[in-house]
């Protein structure tokens, strides 16, 4: 019936286990946002509104991991220029931080300055700040000096540059923005933060013109630019006036939408901290800001305007009420030309001082695209050796594998499963229902088909497979895929009593680019609320222990088998619970540092952890589990190709109680 419907065009049934997980996350997000909603409802004094602000800049600072150090040299230089109708325009390149460079275009206009200055962070699209041509001439001819830039993975800074196709090995900046987000996320450094000091970095750059007025700078950005915009004028105080467009809802609106987006839209433990997306709005108070919004935009209007009405509640309670202004205009996403006029209308009345009302062009575009490089080749990376987001996070990676020491005791460990997974269940206290769906009986074994309904975390279904004749082993079974039949007849023939679970989260997402999987946006709205992929499922396994003690006939040790992205599960759940006597992985990853070295990992936002790398890694978690037996088969690099003996020699200690398979199957090595 499905393959039927497919054919027709007709959309196929959401995965159950993916919405199960994303109602449980969203229950928990709720939780968060209506206790925020309180707190904010409370505030009725101007003190009371600063200390609100002080509180959410340091929850923010906290959660990002702080920003880098940008008490470094900028070595701005220009790269070229040429004159445009109302203003000229440079070509300029500067260090976000050292051999870190930022591609950028200066839009100066006719006349003596100072200027006052807007910094314009562009969306999500490849051909990054030139895509944002027609504002910032609309801009400069208003009277703006105007730097626009190449956000990473976008323009002239595509990170992951493939110099033989000339294109992203990743598809488009979305994917190329998720796989730096999880790469970096791996050493507990969001990448927000990153973006954020780029445009903070933009501002030093504009800062540094004796053309511009530092007193009147201001920020301007679309959709990922009005993220960006939002970030830097809540953490920069010399953005004096800003506008962010088609990003600003509620999170309650969001979630019930299109859900997260991005990478750096999405900091984790950002909703679990008591947050929401229009905070970000009012750390600008009392300064002016508006907010701009499209009728039909993918983040909801509605959103906006119930984020605009606490804002202006916000901005009355420190006495400038007059300072917030809600533009707004039909269209969808990005659809800004019916109200540019009123977006620069808004910067000349809070920068330059009220004077009549202008309509300002901003349909125009460059004689040449060239005429916007700020490089040779196009590419800030074969042009300057310019380091990439992903040189970074090896760099970092490198400095916490030189920090870390000593072997790991298991008790420590599982403080630290537990604060990097997020993972709740307690052994011997999980369960709160089982129901037996169906049930089919076969001449060698009895296949039932149960629904677990845990004390924590989403209800989910799973297989359960009996021998008919003597068990003589129980085998918890963690994949994404069903056993075989074959498979499943050989562990029936030897007695094996199998229990495989859904996993939590299923599938069925568009994937940013197939090399990233289907989890990279699910993953995210996990992290907002504290928790992860792994410790849903770890949670499950745990669950799926209880089960197993509760049952008469017991057999012998359990035995917890994990495949593809369960691998890390099964070791971290056999960590927390000392029931699983054998570990068996096959085709899992054979350490997150490798992730971290890597130029790209396969189906990373899966089994991504916030800050493992600061407190374990694969090889671990494989030593504490001693003298427990560990098996691992077809160990994997980051591009799924088998590692080969040696390299997994590399990373693993020899040790009796671990063994090492090529290609075997499952039922070959189970005795």
């Amino acid at each position: 019936m499905l393959v039927a419907a497919s054919a027709f065009g007709a959309e196929p049934a959401p995965d159950p286990a993916r919405q199960a997980a994303t109602v449980y996350l969203d229950q928990l997000a709720e939780v968060f946002l209506v206790a925020r909603a309180k707190t904010v409802a409370a505030l009725d004094t101007r003190t009371a509104a600063e200390r609100r602000q002080n509180e959410v800049r340091n929850t923010i600072m906290s959660l990002i991991g702080g920003l880098p150090d940008r008490n470094v040299p900028l070595n701005a230089h220009m790269t070229g220029h040429h004159a445009e109708a109302g203003f000229h325009l440079e070509n300029v390149v500067f260090e976000s931080l050292p051999d870190f460079r930022v591609t950028a275009n200066v839009f100066v206009p006719e006349g003596t300055g100072p200027f006052p200055a807007v910094l314009i962070s562009p969306g999500h699209s490849p051909q990054g700040k030139a895509s944002d041509y027609p504002m910032a001439a609309a801009f400069a001819r208003a009277g703006f000096v105007v730097l626009t830039y190449d956000i990473m993975g976008e323009g002239e800074r595509l990170q992951y540059y493939d110099a033989v196709l000339n294109v992203s090995r990743l598809e488009r900046p979305t994917a190329e923005h998720s796989m730096a987000a999880y790469q970096a996320l791996l050493m507990g450094k969001p990448v927000v933060r990153y973006f954020i000091n780029d445009a903070m970095r933009g501002i030093d750059y504009l800062a540094s013109r004796p053309d511009v007025d530092v007193s009147r700078i201001g920020a301007f950005g679309c959709s990922g630019g009005g993220a960006v915009t939002a970030y830097a004028t809540a953490l920069d105080p010399r953005i004096k006036v800003s506008a962010s467009a088609c990003f600003v809802t509620t999170m309650h609106h969001l979630l019930g939408t299109i859900g997260p987006q991005e990478g750096e839209q999405s900091t984790p433990g950002f909703t679990a901290a008591g947050l929401d997306l229009v905070d970000w709005v009012e750390l600008a108070a009392p300064r002016p800001f508006a907010i701009v919004s499209t009728t039909e935009d993918m983040f909801p209007f509605a959103g906006a305007r119930a984020a605009h009405d606490e804002a202006k509640r916000f901005w009355s309670l420190l006495g400038a009420s007059d300072n917030l202004a809600w533009i707004t205009g039909p269209g969808r996403h990005g659809a800004l030309a019916p109200i540019a006029s009123d977006v620069i209308g808004f910067f000349v009345q809070h920068l330059k001082g009220s004077g009549p009302k202008q309509v300002f062009e901003s349909t125009v575009h460059p004689s040449l695209p060239e005429d916007l490089l700020a490089t040779e080749t196009g590419q800030a990376s074969t042009a300057f050796g310019s380091e990439a987001i992903q040189s970074l996070v090896r760099a970092e990676a490198a400095a916490l594998q030189q920090r870390k020491s000593g072997k790991p005791s298991i008790d420590r460990l599982q403080a630290d499963i537990r604060r990097v997974t997020k993972a709740s269940a307690v052994p011997g206290h999980t369960l709160h229902d089982v129901e037996v769906l169906a049930s089919e009986g076969h001449p060698t074994y009895r296949f039932e088909r149960m629904r677990f309904t845990p004390n924590e975390g989403p209800v989910f279904e799973a297989v359960l497979v009996t021998p008919t004749g003597p068990m003589k082993g129980r085998l918890l079974y963690l994949d994404r895929q069903p056993l075989s039949t074959v498979q499943l007849e050989a562990l029936m023939e030897a007695g094996w009593q199998v229990l495989a679970p859904v996993p939590a989260g299923g599938s069925g997402e568009e994937s940013k680019a197939a090399v990233l999987g289907d989890y990279t946006l699910f993953a995210l709205r996990a992290m907002l609320v504290d928790r992860t992929v792994t410790g849903l499922r770890i949670d499950q396994a745990i669950t799926a222990a209880d089960w197993f003690a509760r049952q008469q006939k017991a057999g012998s040790a359990l035995t917890i088998y994990g495949v593809g992205a369960l691998g890390p599960v099964a070791l971290q759940a056999a960590v927390l619970d000392r029931r699983f006597r054998k570990v068996f992985v096959r085709d899992v990853l054979a350490s997150y540092k490798l992730a971290s070295e890597a130029p790209v990992t396969r189906n990373l936002p899966e089994i991504a952890l916030p800050g493992v790398l600061k407190f374990y890694d694969m090889p671990d978690l494989v030593t504490v589990l001693a003298p427990r037996d560990v098996v691992m088969i077809n160990p994997l690099d980051p591009v799924w190709r088998s590692l080969r003996q040696k390299d997994f020699a590399k990373i693993f200690a020899p040790s009796q109680h671990l063994r090492w398979y090529p290609i075997e199957p499952l039922e070959g090595l189970l005795p």
